[in-house]
């Protein structure tokens, strides 16, 4: 029944309204059990479903009928037989239809007073444990937990199918000047879409909100987050995380892969994660790369970002399949002997409506000041790194990946737009620091606080920065007033080597400098050497179509290249398609052009870059110094007229040297006398110019005999004959 006049126990009309209308700030004072003033408890629930609502203790026997006391679904109840609080159950009808469920506002607090200290001093590292959807059992009855931190928000609720996406329905309690909303919804399970409906502090709705702490989402383009709580799966990669270790004198070639490009079935459908593993753990492992690194697999809204704009930073693309088969498919690589690395998107955040962009009302997760918090490259917000709980947010994001979903490494994408106030701003268009400098002092610190912060809960892994500028110490650890980044990418030795091999052989002694510039800093920081996506996009066509001349001659100078590459010093990073040669620009909607190895031109060199893995991986004068010059010397670094390039390459002590020989012109070099550091017998290892890999089959057969000549500062000499456009590895007996 209805009634005109409140009893004296239930809340006054304004309250009451308050509720019906999504207004109320504490949900939690008004509704559920609470004691009566006079003794007895009282009981309000709101339930616009229901008709009539018989209560039930715990064993389902009846306790008695609420009241509704309002139309649109409030209902009081008292019990003055009572004086402490029980666990009760509602028994709702309507329509001659009956369900019975567990009440939200009969349920205390999920989260403890430590969390709530944690969370408020922006010093929870591990916020995920908390903040989220958790399916887990909560005064012994199963359910889901929710919080979110939305500190400037008048009112957040969960809405889903389960209420009808209506806000009134779950309005959640807030804990404290941290900010954080939270709720337990009994009877909700794993599966279910869910977003935040938040209120903000002048009484405007917000959009719709996907859970930033959200572990799984819809499937693209729909964007809601879904119930998902930390991913379980049986790991069996205990010794493959034990092992992991420092890895600047071992063997580093990253083979990097866009998931939904890679390969696709023969409909052009995108291939799940366990096929991806499978068909990923034959291939690279038959290729020999030692890691591949994944393009953003951060939940994100737009395919064509391939990635870099991303909205679920603690998420794995629902594209491929569950977090679960995410998680399954890191171990079945670790299984295989293949690390994973990932790219990871601290610098940026696109605008969309559904994410962090104003979340609560206010400049959140952003910076207030177009001036601080937009990029004009990318139209997407920057994160304010001086907050701390959102400092704080994005080391437990990093952390996430590392530690719950066992990926090796993190490359870190956009470092140098972090590091600098005015990156791609014209004047008055920044602010500087305090000091009147263009340093971004945050994101500095912020940078350092999630080196450390990786060291100390994920201890074996990596981060690797990209930076295209020459921020001193960016692989310097933090205690050295270094960044604390494990290697970082050398963008310079990309872009010089790449515009060398660009030029026709005719012009090359005039550029002799680009290919040898990197050696006066390749030991200035750990660096890795990328042919990335990002030289395969926007017009940039392909590797292949980067090499003058002929179809031979393009070919060639590829094979020279790599062999250049893979013997340089540096960890080795190749994006996929390059390897075998693909001829058109990358193209993230269909898969790579597979049927190409058909080709004996693609397929050479598909095998020389298997072999070029083999032999890095084998020879350790080729890895244990990549990052120390002593690892490094140059035979000959000035032969410009001809072209030629001779270096040796040096591991630990007792370690054989090998000597690198490439030829970057189309003539052979008869009688090519090159200093060696010992004598004896040496052979050629490898040869670009190999039949088996499409060269033309010019070699150095048997032995190579070294005489007791010096030469280039070296004891002994030997005489070999190089093959045009390649490139050769010789070695001692």
């Amino acid at each position: 029944m209805t009634s005109t006049t409140l009893p004296p126990t239930a809340p006054s009309a304004t309250e009451i309204e308050a509720i019906l209308r999504g207004q109320h700030g504490d949900p939690f004072r008004i509704l559920g059990l609470h004691r009566a003033e006079g003794g007895g408890l009282w009981l309000n629930v709101f339930a616009p479903d229901a008709a009539e609502i018989e209560v039930l203790d715990r064993r389902g026997r009846p306790l008695g009928r609420m009241e509704m006391i309002h139309p649109e679904g409030f209902f009081h109840a008292v019990f003055s037989g009572k004086s402490k609080p029980f666990p009760y159950r509602l028994r709702c009808s309507r329509d001659g239809e009956q369900w019975d469920r567990h009440d939200p506002y009969g349920f205390g607090p999920v989260l403890g007073e430590m969390d709530e200290y944690l969370l408020a001093e922006g010093r929870h590292e591990e916020l995920y444990l908390r903040l989220g959807a958790h399916p887990m059992e909560h005064g012994g009855v199963p359910g889901v937990s929710f919080a979110v931190w939305a500190p400037n928000a008048r009112r957040v609720s969960v809405v889903g199918d389960f209420n009808s996406w209506d806000g009134r329905r779950h309005p959640m309690r807030r804990r404290g000047a941290a900010g954080i909303w939270e709720i337990f919804l009994p009877g909700l399970e794993a599966g279910a879409i869910y977003k935040y409906e938040i209120l903000n502090a002048y009484g405007h709705l917000q959009p719709l909100k996907a859970d930033p702490v959200g572990f799984a989402a819809e499937l693209p383009p729909a964007t809601a987050s879904v119930v998902s709580g930390l991913p379980r799966i049986d790991w069996s990669d205990a010794d493959w995380t034990a092992a992991r270790s420092d890895m600047r004198d071992r063997p580093v070639s990253i083979y990097e892969v866009h998931l939904g490009s890679w390969r696709r079935d023969a409909q052009g459908e995108m291939l799940d994660y366990g096929t991806l593993a499978t068909e990923l753990i034959d291939y690279v492992t038959e290729m020999g790369f030692t890691h591949v690194e994944f393009l953003p697999v951060s939940e994100h809204p737009f395919s064509g970002s391939w990635g870099y704009q991303p909205i679920g930073m603690f998420a794995p693309t629902s594209r491929f399949g569950t977090p679960e088969e995410f998680a399954a498919m890191v171990d079945r690589l670790h299984g295989a002997g293949i690390g994973v690395i990932v790219d990871w998107v601290p610098a940026h955040f696109p605008s969309d409506a559904h994410g962090l962009a104003e979340f609560d009302g206010t400049a959140l997760y952003e910076h207030a000041d177009p001036r601080q918090g937009f990029h004009k490259d990318w139209n997407t917000l920057i994160y304010n790194f001086g907050r701390r709980e959102v400092a704080n947010f994005l080391r437990a994001s990093a952390t996430f990946w590392l530690r719950e979903l066992h990926v090796d490494a993190l490359r870190v994408d956009a470092v140098a737009s972090m590091l600098y106030l005015d990156y791609s701003r014209d004047e008055g268009e920044w602010i500087p620091n305090r000091y009147g400098g263009r340093e971004n002092l945050d994101a500095i610190e912020f940078l350092k606080g999630v080196n450390e912060t990786k060291a100390k809960y994920a201890p074996g892994t990596m981060t690797i920065a990209e930076e295209s500028t020459a921020w001193p110490g960016v692989s310097r650890p933090v205690s050295e007033d270094g960044l604390g980044f494990d290697f970082k990418w050398n963008m310079g030795w990309m872009h010089d080597t790449l515009e060398y091999m660009s030029k026709d052989p005719i012009h090359r002694k005039h550029h002799h400098h680009e290919m040898t510039f990197g050696i006066h800093y390749a030991f200035s920081e750990n660096f890795v050497l990328p042919l990335s996506h990002d030289e395969v996009v926007h017009g940039k066509g392909s590797l292949l179509g980067k090499m003058p001349g002929d179809r031979w001659q393009k070919f060639a100078n590829l094979r020279a290249y790599f062999g250049f590459m893979w013997t340089h010093p540096g960890k080795k990073l190749l994006f996929m398609g390059g390897e075998f040669g693909q001829e058109r620009e990358w193209n993230h909607d269909i898969s790579l052009d597979w049927h190409l190895l058909e080709d004996p031109a693609h397929e050479g060199l598909r095998l020389l870059v298997r072999d070029l893995n083999a032999l890095y991986r084998a020879r350790g004068a080729l890895h244990e110094r990549d990052c120390a010059p002593e690892g490094f010397r140059w035979i000959e670094g000035g032969d410009t007229e001809n072209s030629v390039f001779s270096y040796l390459r040096l591991g630990h002590e007792g370690t054989p040297p090998v000597a690198v020989i490439c030829n970057m012109s189309p003539n052979v070099r008869h009688e090519y006398r090159i200093g060696l550091p010992e004598g004896g017998a040496w052979r050629e290892v490898l040869n670009s110019d190999a039949q088996i890999y499409g060269g033309s089959g010019v070699a150095n057969i048997g032995a190579i005999n070294t005489e007791e000549r010096d030469l280039h500062g070296q004891r002994y000499s030997a005489s070999l004959t190089l093959p045009p456009l390649a490139t050769i590895v010789v070695a001692p007996e």
